[in-house]
């Protein structure tokens, strides 16, 4: 990790700036790790505490004393569990208080002494007409439907703010800015729809507050602050969102190995830099916008890996991490990470057709942290418990299908008034709604080779838009509206015919950093053009006359170029417009400049089997490949009884972790998976502690 010292020269690992988010300041408090005392800042959970102060281990597991780091930083495993003055918690999910005690969890925890048997009272239970289960795009979204129709609505969350994964997200959002933002920031639309709901009457909003079960008697149980009480409501919407898949591979399971969705709420909303040398496995939108969300902060991204012959993310965001000079290894994968106490060093190498590791291929990296990015699952258990037990039940955003933000806020607009309707409210969906929604569902489509258009003008944009995504910023911000959107959808490719008075606001406003403005005849004495390009890094190097190493739109070099002006652009004061002087022959392919230097890897260990058997597959109970190959070779097909015999899934995440890792032992056996029968879900979705039914509060 990259240290820091503050103001008193005390190590730290905090961010002190950044291009986009705001660093404020706040009160600073303090709590002791091991008897040794630490600083924290007034409201963050104790890993991010732990990690500001350099700490990436909290634990030992208790059957083979593995080192314990963080995993999902979501309260849905077990990874960072510590001890608060003797009680095993969460660290991802509890607040530091001043003079809190912490100490690692080694081995199994001893319960506390206790002098009396608690009495257990009369649960508490709330009615309310529509529980909207999660806080998130979706959920939000629903929840501003119902409010405006003044239907009595209760928002639960198990975070202590609104948004979801919105709150991490810097970027700036593609689809149609009528109907879901695009063009602004994540961070900045999880504000705008937490005020809109802040002002509905009928909504009531409840944070730190998990849903952890549904009933016979149609009522969901909430854990919220160490108390225990039940909702009864006439419908549900679980908007939970999703959480990541992950992979299983020698030593996935050191702390530096963990989740894209983990390290943006480590970085982006906890504002540390968990990482000097970084390495991410996925190339998808999730593992293509964290990479750039690392840059930004600071973090050398050693490189990206894909299993497919092509990543399967928008071309806009691989092109922004190419053009910035990460190393994209597509038909590659992991095969190994290494190190004693935390990640030290990965291997990956290319892959066949089939995904098996080609031998002679590998290469090693040393790096410090490994994300995994290889996909979403939908958090449904709730939905599917609520369902059996006969609660009219619905689902929106991830939870309902995994796509890009932008269309979980409309599948939560639609659901909401759906939920509406179905409870009697006299409410219609507009036809255009679902078009839309399918529209922003969409997967990336028809992608071409890229053909500057050249024009008469002095001065106009280069569109580097190559594949068919749903976006159209860039036709709403130009003044003269000459950019356009040739078909009836705004998958269509943008083009630019008319005039340009060179305002830049298209540069300004496009996602994908795709649009640049040229100016061919800049100094026709030196042979030279003008590109103004968007920039959102650090802005400490951009000096005038500075000489940069320039590439094309895909990463590749092209020459150089000398800065000769930035600015801040007016219409979005987080991004910086950036003049490049470069000869008139290069000008057409010049669509940036690289800050980063690659690296060539070294020779590494290949593997002999596709997931080798000393690999951890349940991390929870610490399970390895190989003790669930015996179980499956002996012919056990139901993963019930794995849970009895090897204990497989009976960990706190419940399973949501392995069993698909497991089915991917079941495939690699040559058994159907038709014949498999998947484990049965806990009665409850999230631990909640006996306290809590005794009425006795305890931390959460």
């Amino acid at each position: 990790m990259i240290k820091r010292a503050d103001a008193n020269g005390v190590e730290s690992y905090r961010l002190t700036s950044h291009p986009i988010l705001e660093i404020e300041e706040r009160r600073e408090i303090t709590f002791s790790f091991n008897g040794r005392e630490m600083k924290a800042y007034e409201g963050e959970v104790i890993t991010t505490a732990l990690f500001a102060n350099g700490i990436k281990v909290f634990g030992h597991h208790p059957r083979d004393n593995a080192p314990q780091g963080i995993f999902c930083v979501n309260g849905q495993c077990s990874q960072c569990m510590v001890l608060v003055d003797g009680i095993p918690v969460k660290g991802c999910m509890t607040v530091v208080t001043p003079g809190m005690r912490i100490e690692s969890c080694e081995g199994v925890p001893e319960l506390p002494m206790v002098g009396r048997i608690p009495r257990f009272g009369e649960i508490p239970t709330i009615e309310t007409e529509v529980l909207v289960i999660g806080g998130g795009p979706a959920g939000v979204n629903a929840a501003i439907e119902l409010g405006r129709l003044g239907v009595e609505t209760l928002l639960v969350d198990d975070k202590n703010e609104l948004g979801g994964k919105l709150t991490l997200q810097t970027h700036t959002f593609f689809g149609s800015r009528a109907d879901c933002y695009a063009g602004t920031r994540g961070i900045e639309i999880a504000g705008i729809l937490a005020g809109e709901l802040n002002g509905l009457e009928s909504v009531t909003v409840m944070l730190d507050a998990t849903a952890v079960g549904g009933f016979h008697d149609k009522k969901v149980g909430l854990y919220r602050k160490g108390g225990y009480l039940l909702v009864r409501p006439r419908a549900v919407l679980v908007a939970c969102g999703a959480r990541e898949k992950t992979l299983a591979f020698p030593g996935c399971d050191l702390p530096g190995v963990y989740g894209a969705g983990a390290f943006q709420t480590i970085l982006n909303r906890d504002l540390i830099r968990p990482t000097e040398r970084l390495f991410i496995v996925g190339g998808g939108n999730v593992g293509l916008i964290t990479g750039y969300h690392a840059i930004q902060a600071g973090i050398k991204v050693v490189g990206l890996v894909e299993a497919l012959p092509q990543c399967g993310g928008y071309k806009v965001h691989l092109d922004k991490l190419s053009r910035l000079g990460v190393p994209v290894f597509t038909s590659h994968t992991v095969i190994r990470a290494e190190g004693r106490e935390e990640l030290e060093r990965i291997t990956i190498a290319a892959v066949d057709e089939a995904f098996r590791p080609i031998g002679g291929t590998e290469k090693a990296y040393e790096v410090d942290t490994l994300l995994i990015a290889v996909g979403l699952s939908p958090v449904n258990e709730l939905y599917e418990k609520l369902t059996g037990f006969g609660i009219d039940c619905y689902t929106a955003g991830d939870a309902e299908e995994i796509a890009e933000a932008s269309a979980a806020i409309f599948s939560g607009k639609i659901t909401g008034r759906r939920i509406a309707r179905a409870i009697g409210y006299d409410i219609d969906i507009p036809e255009e709604w679902e078009r839309t929604a399918e529209v922003l569902r969409s997967k990336p489509g028809w992608t071409g080779a890229y053909e500057p258009q050249k024009h008469e003008t002095p001065i106009y944009p280069l569109i580097r838009c190559v594949q068919e995504i749903p976006c159209n910023p860039c036709v709403e911000a130009c003044a003269r509206q000459s950019i356009k959107i040739p078909g009836d959808s705004i998958m269509d490719l943008p083009v630019f015919e008319g005039e340009c008075t060179g305002c830049a606001r298209c540069v300004a406003a496009c996602p994908g950093l795709a649009i640049n403005l040229i100016q061919p005849g800049y100094n026709t004495e030196r042979g030279t053009s003008l590109l103004v390009l968007p920039y959102e890094l650090d802005d400490g190097d951009l000096v005038d006359g500075r000489i940069v190493k320039t590439v094309d739109m895909e990463g590749n070099d092209v020459g150089s170029g000398r800065i000769v002006a930035f600015r801040t652009s007016h219409i979005d004061d987080k991004r910086k417009l950036v003049s490049v002087e470069v000869p008139k022959t290069e000008a057409f392919d010049v669509a940036g400049f690289t800050v980063l230097a690659g690296e060539e890897g070294s020779g590494g260990t290949g593997l002999d089997e596709p997931i080798p058997d000393e690999t951890i597959v349940c991390r929870c109970e610490r399970i390895t490949a190989g003790e669930v190959r015996a179980e499956i070779r002996a012919g056990v097909r139901d993963m019930n009884i794995l849970k009895a015999t090897i204990r497989t899934g009976m960990g706190a995440c419940g399973g949501k972790t392995c069993t698909e890792l497991i089915l991917r032992l079941y495939r690699e056996e040559g058994v159907d998976l038709s014949e498999v029968t998947l484990p049965t879900n806990r009665p409850f979705v999230a631990e909640v502690p006996l306290s809590a039914f005794a009425g006795i509060k305890a931390r959460k």
